[in-house]
């Protein structure tokens, strides 16, 4: 029998991680703070909620999708969150982005009311999302994991153990800084490109079936000569993420200068208003020193 599953957090993300549960025979209870996003995805399937207690009540599992480790603390401890409705042997699964430090702090509160956690952050942004692909790394138990891996895998294709609590939300920083690290290097190139005049398209077509191509320049460098920076991994919670980086980084004394230069970009682009903008948008800060805009053949 499938366990019947209480999702928090309906965003960019929740939305289409809900409807791939829903799509793999899951009973799902939904719970936002936007009624909307409730009322969308009750009319696809889901058992509406009100609050997440009352998810929890309804469910074996927990996952939570929330932007920061606060609102995953206020949406499980506060008033009328999860543990007030969780029954004992409940396995609450964090996949939002936070801090190691806080995923280690929840799983101990959580603990303390007999429910087990596992933090579980993703990898694959808004495509892999929809498409069930995501990259999921978890830490905890791995009784707890290994219980919940089939709802995982409903929304993932890499879904993987790392270790003991707070470890998935450490690999996810160290994903944060490969990933846009690499975006901030495709944006210096194409940069540099478009200032020397040659067709940045053509650039991109020639260099992407050697050791520069990767996931990143070929889900990246399109938008950007497209001049499409409708998020799907956006600038502010990628700002967030990066901070959390550092934050970790100053703690366990690890210098990180390129991830720290990253973050002023970041700063600089939403201090511009593009903060909810794409990431692939630090192109931007890029073609504003440069004076030059980077596009393909006939994009406006």
């Amino acid at each position: 029998m499938k366990k019947s599953i209480g999702f928090i957090g309906l965003g960019i993300m929740g939305m289409p991680m809900t409807r791939n549960l829903l799509k793999a025979g899951f009973q799902v209870t939904a719970f936002d703070l936007n009624q909307e996003a409730v009322k969308a995805i009750a009319e696809e399937g889901a058992i509406p909620a009100i609050s997440g207690k009352e998810a929890a009540e309804n469910s074996d599992v927990i996952i939570t999708m929330l932007p920061k480790g606060e609102h995953v603390r206020a949406a499980l401890f506060g008033p009328g969150g999860v543990v007030e409705g969780a029954k004992q042997g409940t396995v609450i699964v964090d996949m939002s982005s936070v801090q190691p430090a806080e995923s280690k702090q929840l799983s101990l509160d959580a603990k303390e009311h007999g429910i087990s956690f596992l933090d579980a952050p993703v990898s694959g942004g808004e495509p892999g999302a929809i498409d069930g692909t995501l990259a999921i790394m978890v830490g905890g138990e791995s009784s707890d994991f290994e219980n919940v891996k089939p709802v995982l895998e409903a929304m993932g294709n890499n879904v993987v153990l790392v270790g003991d609590s707070g470890c998935g939300s450490t690999a996810k920083l160290a994903n944060q800084i490969i990933v846009n690290l690499n975006i901030a290097a495709v944006s210096e190139a194409v940069t540099l490109a478009a200032k020397a005049g040659i067709d940045v398209e053509k650039m991109y077509q020639a260099i992407r079936g050697g050791l520069a191509g990767s996931a990143v320049l070929d889900a990246k460098a399109p938008m950007m000569l497209d001049r499409n920076f409708v998020a799907g991994g956006r600038i502010d919670i990628n700002m967030k993420d990066i901070t959390n980086v550092m934050d970790t980084a100053h703690d366990l004394h690890v210098p990180l200068p390129l991830s720290s230069q990253l973050l002023e970009i970041f700063h600089s682009l939403a201090s511009d208003g593009k903060e909810a903008l794409d990431h692939a948008s630090i192109v931007q800060h890029y073609e504003k020193l440069a004076n030059v805009t980077v596009k393909r053949e006939g994009v406006e």
